[in-house]
């Protein structure tokens, strides 16, 4: 069964960038197949990983919520929708990519929804790594389209907003009782120790830090794939370090 690292944190703290180092990190160490998953509508996690997504969860719900009784002759509403899924994952050189988007229309989700749950629950299985984006609100696990995350990366910048953002995160978790097996905070752009006494006012079990990076910088200007960030940016080698904490999860 495959190993859900999920990520969260507000906008604006790097968490896709991040959550694409970890995808790339996984691939380049050979430890297993990986399926990003970008859950977050606001997010552009497959332009960080130099992917063209032309379809989502989101459009994919509107199509056929629109048009639940026109489908293929000989074919079943749940089979015509794991159909559409699995057509909306992007393949690439050692990972897969899907978007969830998010559905727009008027139409009733609450059938395609159900069947939604199933398949991705039985999709997670066929990867070692499930890399997910979520955005702020959880929305992804919230709604159980997954199953409970081994890990749950809580992204933030040291400031005392950001911490706090980071607090209601996992205060959130609690509320909506989300089964996350490990909680880690991840201070981005800060090049010093960090106060321990804020960190335990999170409630959140602290990861580390990752450093200002004029190259990461760069490639967001350019709109460049983060693979073509050089392996000895410092970014990626305080990530690295960081990783036996990430996905050796037992």
């Amino acid at each position: 069964m495959g190993k859900i690292i999920a990520m969260a944190g507000k906008g604006g703290t790097g968490k896709t960038t991040i959550a694409a180092l970890i995808i790339r990190l996984i691939r380049e160490k050979k430890l297993g197949s990986v399926l990003a998953i970008d859950a977050d509508p606001n997010s552009n996690l497959d332009e960080v990983l130099g992917v063209n997504s032309q379809d989502n969860i989101g459009k994919i719900l509107d199509d056929i919520s629109s048009n639940i009784d026109k489908l293929p002759a000989g074919m079943t509403k749940e089979r015509f929708i794991q159909h559409r899924i699995q057509s909306a994952i992007v393949e690439e050189d050692g990972f897969d990519i899907l978007s969830m988007g998010k559905p727009e229309g008027p139409g009733c989700y609450c059938y395609v929804n159900n069947v939604l749950r199933s398949v991705i629950t039985k999709l997670i299985n066929n990867y070692d790594y499930i890399v997910i984006d979520n955005e702020a609100g959880l929305e992804h696990l919230s709604r159980r389209t997954s199953r409970s995350a081994d890990v749950l990366i809580v992204v933030s910048d040291a400031s005392s907003i950001g911490l706090k953002s980071a607090k209601r995160i996992i205060d959130l978790v609690k509320q909506l009782k989300i089964e996350v097996k490990k909680s880690l905070l991840l201070i981005n752009r800060f090049n010093k120790n960090m106060d321990t006494e804020k960190i335990k006012e999170t409630g959140i079990d602290y990861l580390g830090s990752l450093p200002q990076d004029l190259d990461i910088e760069k490639l967001s200007l350019l709109g460049s794939s983060i693979f073509q960030l050089k392996s000895d940016a410092q970014i990626f080698k305080a990530l690295n370090s960081l990783g036996d904490q990430i996905w050796k999860l037992n």
